[in-house]
């Protein structure tokens, strides 16, 4: 075991992706001889040439393209969209064409491209520079949408996306780039659990929580401080937002007969609203009450001195799970 940043468990998992398949590529704005603006793809080129990591004009609509070309010629692209409010521009191309290809064409064509998008909030960006586009993508039939929220996720995730030969798109939150733990360089992604496969980071018996991505400390921090209040928190961590591992999360619920979803991304029609909707279809019968969100608000994303109001925190989500366990509102919380 190693002990590497998300950062370097990201690069070490390019790393390692670009010298088993001679197929695959990296593209994208600076991540060549700069080492992209987060310096995930430092070293990369100098390793293996500027014909397999390679500098883009600043288009993401025109990387994006490309990359669909060469995946329908064989390759593995890996596209870096530099930051997360940078990936409109590609939009229209990752729907229309990312997404459609293998549908419109009877599986007759693949398309084995990763979209890797640093993403959220917490790190005072400027405008354009923390967003939480995921339900765009989770609303889009044909993708796999993944977030990762630790270094052997980035490490394995990454590699286990780039040998799919579906089209995924990868977030990783910007404010865990620092972020330490053991990774297993040597493990085999063959024995990895599936890239749909949610994980329950920490056992309880009163409250679900479900997160993903930059939350899951978060929700584990709140998990300890109830605790200290004698009240019992499971944390799942999605790891996977299309296809979701419902699986896990209603074997959960009916264990603990509460939900509470969590997540930066705004309230309206968001993931956490899909998940409601569909553990409640799947588990009416068990719940004790009513689920609960935790969420971005429904606002452009604010100015980097306000974040922290936007962002869900500890005392935000413990009072869910009050409302959940019939606690009523903590005072001072505004939902």
């Amino acid at each position: 075991m190693t002990e590497l940043t998300l950062a370097k468990a990201l690069t070490a998992g390019l790393g390692q992706a670009l010298a088993d398949d001679d197929r695959v590529l990296v593209m994208g704005e600076d991540v060549g001889a700069l080492g992209g603006v987060f310096r995930i793809t430092d070293g990369l080129q100098s390793r293996f040439g500027a014909t397999r990591v390679v500098d883009t004009p600043l288009a993401e609509s025109a990387i994006v393209g490309t990359a669909v070309g060469l995946a329908m010629r064989g390759f593995r692209p890996v596209v870096e969209i530099q930051f997360d409010g940078f990936v409109y521009p590609a939009f229209d191309q990752i729907v229309c064409q990312v997404a459609k290809l293998h549908y419109r064409t009877r599986g007759a064509v693949k398309m084995p491209l990763t979209i890797r998008i640093p993403w959220a909030g917490g790190v005072g960006a400027a405008e354009h520079h923390s967003e939480s586009p995921e339900a765009y993508f989770v609303h889009t039939a044909g993708l796999r949408v993944v977030a990762v929220s630790n270094p052997q996720d980035a490490y394995t995730m990454l590699r286990q996306a780039i040998a799919s030969d579906d089209p995924v798109v990868f977030f990783e939150p910007k404010r865990l780039y620092h972020s330490k733990g053991e990774v297993d360089l040597d493990a085999d992604i063959a024995d990895a659990a599936p890239l749909g496969v949610a994980r329950v980071v920490r056992r309880g018996t009163d409250v679900t929580l479900v997160t993903y991505g930059a939350q899951v400390q978060v929700a584990l921090d709140a998990a300890t401080a109830a605790e200290d209040e004698g009240v019992s928190i499971e944390v799942i961590d999605l790891r996977s937002l299309s296809p979701v591992d419902y699986r896990t999360v209603t074997a959960s619920v009916r264990s603990t007969g509460r939900l509470v979803v969590a997540h930066e991304a705004a309230r309206e029609a968001g993931v956490g609203a899909e998940i409601i909707a569909s553990v409640t279809e799947q588990c009416f019968e068990y719940l004790e009450a009513a689920p609960q969100r935790v969420t971005g608000f429904d606002i452009p994303y604010p100015p980097a001195k306000l974040e922290r109001h936007h962002l869900p925190d500890l005392d935000r989500i413990l009072d869910a799970v009050d409302r959940v366990l019939g606690r009523g509102h903590r005072a001072g919380v505004t939902s």
